[in-house]
């Protein structure tokens, strides 16, 4: 079990659960053979190289603005973790939230 924090309550996952959190990204290789996110049967990037050649600048501006552009934020995550790059998660992976209203009553007019 993990204990896991999401939006002010701890939730305990499962083994499932945490698997599916920490989901690659999985290209159409059938379309885009030579797609850096590309990974082997044992979950490894196929092309590492080309994530670990890159400047921090360059991999947070693929990542935001190129090929990573489109990918989830938890995939984001998990590619950079991979790769090595936690330090660039709040920059690449900035998930905007919706406002949390506790008291329907109050409003913001």
């Amino acid at each position: 079990m993990l204990l896991f924090l999401t939006r002010n309550y701890y939730k305990f996952l499962s083994a499932d659960e945490r698997c599916k959190m920490s989901q690659f990204y999985e290209p159409d290789l059938g379309t885009e053979p030579d797609n850096p996110f590309a990974r082997g049967k044992d979950e490894k990037l196929v092309r590492r190289s080309f994530w670990l050649d890159m400047s921090d600048q360059s991999l947070t501006s693929a990542m935001t603005r190129g090929i990573g552009a489109p990918l989830r934020a938890s995939e984001k995550r998990a590619h950079l973790i991979d790769i090595r790059r936690e330090h660039l998660i709040d920059e690449v992976c900035q998930e905007i939230l919706p406002p949390e209203n506790e008291d329907p009553s109050v409003r913001d007019d």
